[in-house]
């Protein structure tokens, strides 16, 4: 854990003792009474460290040995905060000298001496006290590189349709969904947590959404947000936008009102009791327009509640049967069960036995053997032993919890806090990964390796999480990274159990001032209500609210406050009555600021003051005027801002800078740029300027020599002729630009790119020949804003790489592939408008036949202004082309009727 700032383990020790050791240093050489206090401060903290790290490891612990760990834990933030505000107070009246010359100065004084020996005092009492309590009571405490997604784990869930034992229901499903009825029909998938429900589910609405005219997949939970879930429904069946502040009644009336003369297809996934059902029922009228809604449901009496008006529709998921168990278990861990070495196969029985067959638990464990030597019986028959007590004939959430719990325990430390951290975020709530990872490190859960940055270092922590199934995919880009992910609600169980056994969360759902004693991080999630006047925020680090309310604690009694993330969109702006957010100015510990719905807050003008600040992230106009003055701010994320304040390339610091607008910033800011050299993320809207300044532009990303990603956009004009990018940034992985009149000759000179979005106004031969030639492309995706001229071909050997093709045209796609072209495509996308096709029309993409590592091909055919004869010319053309495939590929194709694209 060296180098680990924060830890679920051992609290902030690592933090504190760094602390410690800059007032041992030698500008602290004359006081040699505090030396000496601290000093001793240290070894006694030092060797309770290498306790709560010995502890860490066992699997029980008595009560006695239990209470000393948390109470050293707890001490440690404690101390902590002492030393944070000494420092704090010692450095007010010369903000510029560093911070121990500052400390000597102020130390000159009597009272400043006063002050530190009489801290120093109470510390030295709390760790003479705790050490005192560990003799009384006689404890005994026992004596990175990169990580890569695992690809296994990502097919695991990009893939479910092949997963086994899901064939079954699927059909049965599909049996019942699929028929002549035209009445609105209910069906339910009822089974224990774990059993797949949501992946079923989540597959058949996949396949079938297209078929009717609208569709939506909403998540209920156990503590349901219903007005939430109604706005989510309305948004994602397409109903309009949804106003704020609606009596349910209204948002129910808006439901009915759209969806009365539409066929729609609507899941409601993981509902929990009677109650919720019988309010969210009434959004959904019962027409004759063959609609169709699924309900997942662990308890059965809400699966018949469900379907009791209806044809009684009850699918009941069973665990995996002996032989899939088996494949699911086996295929993760040596790709077959025919390679697993024959000392691990009676182990292997033994473990499938305790698994009782379910896919959770299965993934979890086969997880947990295939990161460690699989070969080794000795880690295999472990396993065993630690599920010795685990029914396999009557698996409960105990059962459950104990098999999740083998995979938490055997997780090294720092991504034990890491893994305990996701209970910051909501059930269900689909989480990015950047946005996480952003987070571990403000928190200071990440080290610092050698030759890589944090953020490096904290993808490669979640990479092991994914491998480890502890993390579900969701969204996953062409290289195979996790752009998204969630957690399963049975491993959130677990998180949040763990987090109150270390204190390390507080989820305040309710009043109750019992959950209030001394927390520090906190989710708030109450809506409406406040807080009772006893309960205190003083030590909390970590604020979180995801639901928006207006009765937040008033920010004053935050004083220790390291991260704040808040989420006020759902609430009706008001100017007389915004909420007061300028305290956060004040709060000199901030590391991080993240705030969504800033149109109904008040928020502070200068933060010069939070001089740890790391990120900033709002999606307000209004930016403090003094933000470039923070050394350490490596995160700046105001999209909704035109002009960034003057001195941009005093922040050499920035690595991420989400927005610069050409048509607002001076001159100098344009300047500024190209001091950012640890910059790796840049979007950028650019337009027709004077050439001054696209030249001045060019020569500051030019000295860009850390940019990876890059996003150009003109929101009214096509982007300039006179920006380059040569010599490019040399390290430049994924560019995006948008509407430029035709790809540039420099993007040849772009060598590690993989990633490229452009839309343009004219492709031709040369220009293919330009993107064919960039060496480790991977991913392509093209708009043509006109109509092709001539065919485009792509001959054999181009594109050499190529995982992902996409191209959007506005008219008839004129495109041939030869033998040898792409010859590693997995995804094509094609989207363009029937307008103009004839019957006889050879405009449909040819030689599709030979794209032979083909896996998905999706197909969206516009009809606007076409008529009915040229829609259907156009996706029989389309069909003919893709019928000549050999292969088997997952193939959609979606025509627009009625402005809503639809299978065909």
């Amino acid at each position: 854990m060296a180098g680990i700032m924060v830890s679920a383990s051992t609290g902030v020790m690592n933090s504190l003792l760094g602390k410690l050791t800059t007032l041992m240093g030698e500008e602290f050489a004359k006081l040699k009474n505090l030396r000496k206090e601290v000093k001793h401060i240290i070894d006694e903290l030092s060797s309770m460290k290498g306790a709560l790290e010995s502890l860490a490891d066992l699997d029980e612990l008595d009560i006695q040995t239990t209470r000393w760990r948390d109470e050293v834990r707890e001490m440690s933030y404690d101390i902590e905060d002492i030393i944070d505000d000494f420092m704090c107070k010692v450095g007010e009246k010369n903000k510029k000298s560093g911070f121990v010359q500052d400390t000597i100065q102020r130390l000159k004084t009597s009272r400043a001496r006063h002050r530190i020996a009489s801290q120093i005092e109470d510390i030295k009492k709390l760790v003479r006290e705790t050490s005192e309590r560990r003799e009384r009571y006689k404890l005994d405490v026992p004596k990175l590189r990169n990580v890569a997604i695992d690809q296994r784990v990502v097919a695991l869930y990009e893939n479910a349709a092949k997963l086994v034992g899901i064939e079954g229901p699927t059909k049965e499903l599909f049996s019942w969904l699929i028929d002549k009825e035209k009445k609105l029909k209910v069906v339910s998938i009822v089974g224990f947590g774990g059993l797949g429900k949501t992946t079923l589910a989540n597959e058949v609405y996949r396949k079938l959404k297209g078929g009717f005219n609208c569709g939506a997949f909403v998540p209920v939970s156990q503590k349901p947000n219903i007005p939430k879930l109604l706005h989510s429904l309305l948004t994602q069946l397409g109903c309009g936008q949804p106003f704020h502040d609606c009596e349910l009644n209204v948002l129910l009336d808006q439901l009915r009102e759209n969806l009365e003369e539409k066929s729609y297809l609507v899941v409601i996934d993981d509902l929990w009791d009677v109650s919720a059902w019988n309010i969210i029922k009434c959004a959904f009228p019962e027409n004759e327009h063959g609609s169709r809604l699924i309900v997942t449901t662990r308890i059965k009496n809400v699966a018949e509640a469900c379907c009791l008006r209806h044809r009684k529709h009850i699918l009941e998921m069973k665990p995996l049967t002996a032989e899939d168990s088996r494949k699911l278990f086996f295929d993760r861990i040596f790709f077959s069960e025919e390679a697993c070495p024959g000392q691990l196969k009676d182990v292997s029985v033994e473990i499938l036995k305790k698994c009782g067959g379910m896919p959770l638990a299965i993934i979890s464990i086969s997880s947990l053997l295939a990161s460690g030597s699989s070969n080794q019986k000795e880690r295999w028959k472990h396993v065993q032993n630690s599920l010795g007590s685990v029914s396999g004939t009557n698996l409960t959430l105990e059962a459950m919890r104990q098999i999740l719990n083998l995979s938490y325990t055997n997780l090294p430390h720092h991504l034990r806090t890491c893994f305990l951290y996701l209970g910051m975020f909501l059930e269900d709530s689909e989480i990015y990964r950047y946005e996480l990872v952003r987070l571990w490190v403000s928190e200071g859960f990440v080290s610092k390796a050698r030759g890589q940055s944090q953020e490096q270092t904290a993808v490669s922590y979640f990479n092991e999480l994914v491998n480890r199934s502890l993390i579900q995919p969701v969204q996953i880009d062409t290289d195979g990274s996790v752009r998204t992910c969630k957690i399963h609600d049975m491993l959130l169980d677990l998180i949040l159990y763990k987090c109150a056994e270390e204190n390390f969360i507080t989820v305040v759902d309710n009043t109750d001032t019992g959950l209030l004693q001394k927390p520090r991080r906190v989710l708030f999630n109450l809506d409406g209500a406040t807080l009772p006047g006893g309960a205190s925020m003083l030590q909390v680090r970590s604020f979180a609210m995801w639901r928006s309310s207006m009765n937040i604690p008033s920010l004053a009694e935050f004083k220790y406050l390291r991260v704040f993330v808040a989420d006020f969109s759902s609430i009706s702006a008001d100017d007389n009555h915004k909420i007061d957010l300028t305290g956060l100015c004040k709060l000199y510990q901030l590391r991080h600021i993240q705030i969504r719905g800033c149109d109904t807050c008040q928020l502070p003008t200068k933060i010069r003051g939070l001089q740890k600040l790391e990120a900033f992230d709002i999606d307000g106009s209004c930016i403090p005027i003094d933000i470039f003055h923070l050394p350490c701010l490596l995160d700046l994320h105001v999209p909704s801002v035109e002009s960034l304040p003057k001195g941009i390339g005093k922040t050499t610091s920035l690595q991420h800078l989400w927005h610069f607008d050409m048509l607002y910033n001076s001159l100098d800011s344009v300047k500024g740029l190209g001091e950012l050299t640890n910059l790796s993320t840049l979007s950028l809207r650019t337009s027709f300027a004077e050439d001054v300044h696209m030249d001045i532009l060019n020569s500051s990303l030019g000295k860009l020599c850390s940019l990876e990603w890059l996003h150009i956009n003109s929101p009214d004009y096509w982007i300039p002729e006179a920006l380059t990018l040569s010599p490019p940034p040399p390290n430049l992985v994924t560019l995006h630009m948008i509407r430029r009149s035709r790809v540039p000759n420099w993007i040849g000179e772009l060598h590690n790119l993989r990633v490229l979005c452009l839309t343009v106004d004219k492709l031709d031969k040369d220009d293919v020949g330009i993107l064919a030639e960039l060496p480790v492309l991977i991913d392509l995706r093209v708009t043509l804003d006109r109509a092709l001229e001539e065919t485009i071909t792509i001959y054999r050997t181009a594109f050499a790489l190529l995982k992902r093709f996409e191209v959007t045209w506005n008219i008839m796609p004129l495109l041939t592939f030869q033998a040898g072209a792409m010859p590693n495509l997995q995804s094509f996308s094609l989207q363009f408008n029937a307008r103009g096709w004839k019957l006889d029309d050879k405009a449909a993409p040819t030689g599709i036949e030979h794209l032979l590592a083909l896996e998905k091909i999706y197909v969206g055919i516009g009809c606007g202004s076409a008529t009915k004869c040229e829609q259907r010319s156009a996706e029989s053309a389309i069909r003919r082309a893709i019928n000549m495939h050999p292969g088997h590929a997952h193939v959609i194709i979606e025509c627009e009727k009625d402005g809503v694209f639809q299978f065909s």
